[in-house]
């Protein structure tokens, strides 16, 4: 590992344990509406309507432990589940929206591995 990406690496370090946003945390990749699975623009819709919401854990905290989104105030981030067809259970994903009223937009396919920021203009 070179010299400059040592540093790198331990500045990051430092500042997730301090908890401050990493600089490459708001350059997630994004995604249109149009090119979510349709559970997804489902699941979107019930959030900006207000619900009502099929799962009971809708709506709740989401609390960013992995630090892959913008860090934020808690209680900022809330978390949606989106259907998985052939499912028992809630599945792996979610949309996490941001701010009251809901002004951001994360869709996760993966239960928070990686995230990808909703484009509402595309």
């Amino acid at each position: 590992m070179t010299l400059l990406r040592r540093a790198l690496v331990g500045i990051s370090l430092l500042a997730i344990l301090a908890g401050w946003s990493s600089p490459f945390q708001d350059r997630l990749e994004s995604i249109a509406i149009r090119d979510l699975p349709t559970e997804a623009q489902t699941t979107l819709g019930l959030i900006r309507q207000g619900g009502p919401f099929p799962f009971r854990r809708d709506g709740i905290t989401f609390e960013n432990r992995e630090r892959r989104l913008p860090s934020r105030p808690r209680g900022f981030y809330r978390e949606f589940t989106v259907p998985t067809p052939g499912s028992r259970d809630r599945g792996a994903r979610r949309i996490v929206s941001g701010d009251s009223p809901p002004k951001e937009f994360y869709y996760t396919g993966d239960h928070y591995r990686s995230f990808r920021r909703i484009d509402p203009e595309k």
